[in-house]
């Protein structure tokens, strides 16, 4: 089984002490690929560092909304820099949050729309983070045209209903560990539902470790876990899925398998 953790934040203090175990212990469980995302400068700076260190790891850069507020004109100069490097495949995580709230919403908006255009520019799919703003998401969405490029809705959480509006927007729904959760109904529908065509698995590291065991860090070694729950909500064997995930994580992130 060949598994591609399309979602990690190994570029966290989480992981400074003992990055080369975490990644053998990814390898022991068949991740044979992994995707850094940055969520703010420093961090989408460490991500491409990771990246050109680690065969096995890629890249995205981008400010997470919780960020929104932190960013001024010049801070895109440094991101489109970033992302000039060959290991960047991605832009985010980007998007809308309002359940948290730390950034003034119109000001998540106005951030949101800049990174969708920097990432038409330079021809990458979006890493789409939202909580409680589906609504002004897919607005946003469709007026910056984000279908033309694509992207991802990572640690999809929402209802069936907006996951058909992420999908017609040619968008891939991504699950992460909160899938196994037992309050996770409407998260488990979507995944039982979603086309294999535009699934995807991650564990969103080091949050949202899967169960059975909920303490401690996540690590991209638990995708595995995360694939098999989701496939058994699936009624598939977990090796078919895992082919959807991997083709599909490469067929987004315009990568050779």
């Amino acid at each position: 089984m060949r598994l591609f953790d399309t979602h990690t934040h190994l570029n966290m203090r989480d992981f400074a002490r003992d990055l080369p175990l975490v990644l053998r212990r990814a390898q022991s469980r068949g991740v044979e690929k992994l995707l850094c995302v940055g969520y703010n400068f420093r961090s989408s700076a460490e991500s491409v560092t990771l990246s050109q260190t680690v065969p096995y790891v890629w890249a995205s850069v981008g400010v997470h909304p919780h960020d929104a507020k932190t960013v001024l004109d010049a801070d895109y100069k440094f991101l489109d820099t970033l992302r000039s490097s060959p290991k960047v495949v991605a832009w985010g995580e980007i998007g809308l949050d309002y359940y948290r709230d730390l950034s003034p919403r119109p000001l998540q908006q106005e951030i949101f729309r800049a990174q969708i255009r920097l990432a038409r520019k330079a021809k990458l799919p979006i890493i789409v983070h939202e909580r409680d703003a589906h609504a002004d998401l897919l607005v946003i969405l469709e007026e910056e045209q984000a279908k033309e490029f694509g992207g991802v809705l990572h640690c999809f959480s929402a209802s069936w209903k907006e996951a058909r509006q992420a999908l017609d927007l040619g968008f891939y729904l991504s699950f992460a560990g909160n899938v196994t959760y037992p309050a996770s109904h409407s998260i488990r529908e979507v995944a039982a539902k979603v086309p294999a065509d535009r699934i995807l698995v991650e564990t969103d590291c080091p949050y949202l470790k899967p169960l059975p065991d909920r303490k401690g860090r996540n690590e991209p070694a638990f995708v595995r876990s995360v694939l098999e729950f989701v496939a058994d909500l699936r009624g598939e064997p977990a090796e078919d899925l895992a082919v959807h995930a991997w083709e599909n994580a490469h067929r987004l992130l315009c990568l050779v398998t």
